[in-house]
Formats: C-alpha cells, structure tokens, sequence
C-alpha cells in the first residue's frame, strides 16, 4: 500500500520504477563530501534511533569531515560549519557562548549563556550548540608594561587564585609574557613602569601591603635607582616623580612633622616646624612635608627686608647681610599711606613755589614699577634738604639732612610737608617729604591800601634759608627737630610778611610809595639787619626782590598809566634833541677834517709832479748824451770791424750794426 507523507532515501543499487503515487523529492543527488575542519550541523526532525544513540526530534548534532554524509529521511542539513583556525603567533583565543546545556569539546559541562576562551593552537569547529562571539588577541607584557585588570564576578583566575567581583589586580611579566584576559575579566588600562634614577623619589599613597590590599591613608617612599609598576588604588603624590632637593650653601628647606617620629635623637610631634640648610642632598620621608623652599638673600649695605616673627610677631629690619630667614619668620610686607608711595615713586622736588621734578619725566614714567613692600623702604634725600623720620613704637623722631640715604625702620614713618604754592599763595599744593634749606626764593602776590585808600596789587619775590644747626652744638637735636615745627612753612612766613607790608603802606600817602616803594617795603621787613628772622623754624628772609606794584582800580591805574606815559615821552623827547644836537656836531668837525684831507693831498701831488719833471729832464739829458757817444764809438770802429768796449759807458755797440746793448744785459759777443 502507499505510505502517503513518508520519504525514502535510496542509494546505489537496481534501476527501480516510481509506483502510482509516488514521485521524486529532488532529482538524482551527489552525495556530500564534508572536507577536512568542515561539518554539517544536523537537526533531527522526528525520533529515531542513530545506531546506538536515540535521537528526538529537534536535537542538534555535527557530522564532522572528513567523509560522505548519506542523508536520511529523518535528518535535514541545518548549516555548514568551517573550522576557526587559532594561531599560535600571535597568541590568540575564541571566546565561545553556550546556546543550551551542553558538553564542550574538552568533555565540561557547559551550562546554557556560559562563555568560556578556547586558546589551545590550531583549527575548532564550535559544537551544534556553541557559538563563537569573537577572537581575542593577547596582550604582550614586558618589562615596560602591565596590566590594570578587574573581575566582573567571582571566579579563580588562570593563576589559580580567587577573584571577587570588582576586586583589582596587576598582571606583569613575572606572572605571564602574554595575557589574554578570561571572561570574567576586564583589561582597565595598560600601566607604565615608573622609572626613579639615583636623584629621584617618590611617595605612593595608599600602597598595597603584603596582603595585597591597598592600605589606605599610608605612604610609602621609594627613592632610586629603581623601577615598578602602580597597583590598582595607588597613586604617586603630587602626580609625579619628584627630584632630590640639592640645596647649595645659600638654600634650606622648612619642614612640617606629619606623623610622630624621632629625627636623629629629636622627638617629632605632628606640626612641629624645623629647617634643613644646605650645602646637602634632602629626601623627605613620608612623616614631614616639606613646606617651603627658601634661598638667601643677598643684602648690601644700602639694602634690607622686613622680617616677622610669626610666633612673637615681632617685626625687624635685617641690613647689609646676606640672610635666610627660619622657619619662624617670614617676610614682612610694610604699608606706607597712598600719598607717601606717590611721593616715593614720583620723586617730587620741594623747591617752594615750583614743582620740579628729578630726572626727566618721560624717562621716569617708563621706568617707574611698583615698589616691593618686602624691602626696606630708602630715599634719597637731595643735596641741601632734611627729612624728618618719625618712630610710632619709641615716640622719638629723626632728622636726616642730605645727600644722604634714609632707610625706614619698621615702625618708622615719614613726615610728609605740605606746602603753600601758587600766586598767590593757596594751601596744600605741593606735597613733599623733603625740606629744601635753601638759599631759594619764594613768589608771592597780595593787596595793601595806602593811606589815601589807594589799593595796589604787589608781587614780591623773598629770597630764603634755614639756619641748619651744627653737629656739636649741645642743642642740635632740638634744632634739627625745629625745622619741622612749622607744618607749612612757606605759607606761615607769606602770611606774615604780607601783615607787616600791609601795616608800613596803610600809614603812607600813594604818591609816597610810588616814589619810595622800595625804601617803605625793605624798612617794613629786613628794617636795620637787612634780614627777617623766624625763630620758630630756623627761618632766615635775605633780600626781597618787587617785582611789580600795579593799581587794583582801573580809574588809579589809568591815571598813572599816562602819568608813566607822559614821562616817558618827556624823557624820550629830551634824549632824540640830544641826540640830534650831538649828530649835527660830529657832521661839522667831519667836514672840517675832510677839507683839510684835500688840501693837504694837493699840496703832495704838486710836489709829486715836481719831482716827476726833474727826472724827466736829466733823463733826457743823459739819452742825448748816451746818442752821440754812441756814434762816434761807431765810427772809429769801422775800419778794424771788431767790437769796442768803453768801459766808461753804459751801453756797447756792435761794429758794422747800428745796434746798442747795455752792459747789464751782456758781458760778451763773438764776432
């Protein structure tokens, strides 16, 4: 009967008809050659028994190669597998999952979603219910390099060692040359080796102990020549390697305990501050710190720095020494009033009345910086000047007169002046710290009313100077201090010699003073010393110098303009007819002497031609007689035809020529 729904497979044998009903499920077949490393993975689509293995349905085997495959009925071809081939160079390995339950080719139970490496060299065909995830190539390990790997869950590693899940270890190349990690580790990062040469230090913190873990809140000093390599949780303070501290014979070091310990006999405590000088080679340990690094500073005679104790906090000046302060002190930064640092750095002149300055100004402005308040404040007080210096700790001030070099002591201040300037004189112009003694001279412009209440506007200029007091006088410090007394000096002595002018004018009529203004003025203030004197600071009037005395009413002003005018055209008027009178005097005795000048040269030119014609005459005279000695020496000559010669004249005559040649001119002929 036909078995509806059932296949056969048939294989080599007899020809053989298709019955009614049957028909071909696919055309005459070659069988299937499976190549070495190849395999079919078969899926049974109903039970049967396999030879001595039951087969169910839908349970997955490989027919590996090499060989035929001969179908079944009850088998169908689910894929073809090729082989993975595993190099051995470089070190590689599969990683492999498991689909369901099932035997890995080493014969371990693997359970369904287990992964597992498959390193060993050469080819692998994955089982029916293996799948291979991907390859992994080894890590190369050496004496540069390690690995930083964590455990994604608890397991025993490849070294026979049990890991926690997200426990950290270090992988070098004393465990292993080449390192694939398993799958339940994870390659964090690659670590450099961390190279210290015989100059060098380190401190780890948190370093791993002999346990393996990381003892944290330790340190740990490394000094070299050595090499290592970080473990997990370990870092290097400061982020990096640190060099020996090499301090020369001008260095130190101040350091801080950290920890209790015993520094070569001497108890450390925690906070305790020492100093290490140099010359030497320091490596701190891990109970100090090291708080700062100090160099000594090189002082000259006119240089200092402020120095503070910061326990007793008391504060000193160290002078013209080189000096590296201890761990006690630090340096001082000493504040000065903003108007007494732009006076320092400006550099102001005193000069009353003027504001000069030192130096050319645009030179000053570009090379002018900030001054270092760490330094002792100096200034260089002027050729003829004094400045006060004033102590607030001992009450007591100084005075130091120029040129000199003033170097402030910590509590040490200067006495800043402010002086009247201007014309007239306005308060508080100018503003300086040191006291020009002159002799200099001051200007100043003020009213006075004369007696008939004439008001004139004078502009005095007062020439000035300090009396400065000896060395070896019993009183010099009281003198010295007394220069000073007087705040604004140039205002006080203004004010007062304006008093005294206004009093001596307000008694004298205006005529009076525009004839004698001078006289009523130096009476008023020199009067028979020819000085005016002021106690109070030392201050000495030499001489006044009136500049201008002009009318305040224009009405008065006028008035004595065209009186000024008048004059001054009377006086000119005067001097052009002298002038004229004297002009026409120097004209008339001119022409005089120049009649006389042509006389006088007529007379010597008539004499001149006198002469003239006398010469001409005996010239003539001696011509006619020269003419006819001169032919008769012809005349006798002509029969011998030779030369004569009279020594007696002065010409000689060449026979048979009618040629005469002086003596001068010839001495000899040849005939």
């Amino acid at each position: 009967k036909l078995k509806h729904g059932d296949l056969e497979v048939r294989l080599t044998g007899e020809p053989f008809p298709l019955y009614p009903g049957e028909r071909l499920q696919e055309p005459v077949t070659k069988l299937r050659a499976v190549p070495c490393d190849t395999a079919l993975r078969l899926q049974a689509v109903q039970d049967f028994k396999d030879g001595e293995v039951d087969r169910l349905a839908l349970d997955q085997w490989l027919f590996e190669g090499p060989g035929t495959y001969i179908p079944r009925v009850e088998v169908e071809i689910v894929e073809t597998i090729r082989a993975t081939i595993i190099p051995h160079t470089p070190h590689t390995a599969l990683r492999i999952k498991a689909n369901r339950d099932c035997k890995d080719r080493e014969g371990r139970s693997r359970v369904s979603g287990e992964e597992w490496l498959v390193s060993k060299p050469g080819s692998y065909l994955p089982g029916p219910h293996e799948e291979i995830l991907g390859s992994l190539t080894a890590y190369k390990l050496n004496n540069k390099v390690a690995l930083h790997v964590v455990a994604n869950q608890t397991f025993t590693d490849r070294f026979g060692k049990k890991r926690k899940t997200g426990e950290e270890w270090l992988v070098t190349e004393k465990d292993t040359e080449s390192f694939i990690p398993d799958v339940f580790e994870e390659v964090k990062e690659s670590v450099s080796v961390t190279v210290l040469n015989n100059r060098q230090y380190c401190v780890i913190l948190d370093p791993v102990g002999a346990n393996g873990k990381n003892q944290y809140g330790s340190k740990k000093l490394v000094k070299g020549e050595k090499e290592f390599f970080l473990h997990p949780g370990e870092t290097l303070e400061n982020g990096n390697v640190q060099d020996i501290c090499i301090l020369l014979e001008d260095e130190a070091v101040v350091l801080r305990a950290i920890l209790p310990f015993t520094d070569g006999g001497v108890q450390r405590n925690p906070g305790d501050k020492w100093m290490v000088k140099g010359p030497q080679d320091f490596c701190p340990t891990v109970e100090m710190e090291i708080v700062s690094r100090r160099k000594a500073i090189p002082l000259d005679a006119n240089e200092g720095i402020y120095i503070r104790n910061v326990k007793t906090g008391k504060v000193r000046a160290v002078i013209g020494e080189t000096y590296i302060y201890n761990q006690d002190e630090e340096l001082y930064s000493k504040e000065l009033p903003e108007n007494i640092e732009k006076l320092l750095t400006d550099a102001q002149n005193p000069l009353v009345g003027r504001e000069k300055l030192r130096g050319n100004k645009e030179s000053r402005e570009v090379t002018s910086k900030p001054r270092d308040k760490k330094r002792v404040v100096t200034y260089q007080v002027p050729h003829n000047s004094a400045v006060q210096v004033f102590d607030y700790k001992t009450k007591v001030s100084r005075v130091i007169f120029g040129p000199d070099l003033v170097m402030l002591g910590p509590d040490e201040h200067f006495t800043q002046l402010s002086l009247s300037g201007g014309q007239p004189k306005r308060p508080n112009v100018i503003r300086t710290l040191d006291l020009s003694l002159g002799p200099d001279f001051m200007t100043d412009i003020f009213t006075v009313e004369t007696s008939d209440h004439a008001r004139l506007s004078l502009q005095l200029c007062y020439n000035w100077q300090f009396e400065v007091p000896e060395k070896d006088s019993p009183t010099y410090k009281r003198d010295a201090e007394s220069l000073f007394s007087v705040p604004d000096f140039v205002g006080d002595a203004c004010k007062s010699i304006a008093s005294r002018i206004r009093g001596a004018v307000a008694a004298v009529p205006f005529d009076d003073f525009h004839k004698h203004s001078a006289r009523i003025i130096n009476n008023a203030i020199l009067g028979k010393n020819n000085s005016l004197y002021f106690p109070a600071n030392r201050l000495r009037m030499t001489n006044i110098d009136i500049q201008s005395v002009e009318p305040v009413d224009q009405r008065t002003r006028d008035s004595l303009q065209k009186s000024v005018q008048l004059a001054i055209e009377i006086t000119t008027n005067s001097q052009e007819a002298t002038a004229r009178h004297e002009a026409e005097r120097l004209d008339q005795e001119a022409r005089g002497k120049l009649e006389r000048q042509k006389l006088s040269d007529e007379a010597e030119a008539e004499r001149a031609r006198k002469e003239l014609l006398e010469l001409q005459a005996v010239s003539a005279a001696v011509e006619s007689t020269g003419q006819s000695r001169a032919e008769e020496a012809v005349v006798s000559t002509q029969s011998t035809g030779g030369l004569f010669l009279n020594s007696n004249a002065k010409f000689r005559v060449l026979a048979g020529l009618n040629v005469v040649l002086p003596v001068e001119e010839y001495s000899y002929l040849l005939i």
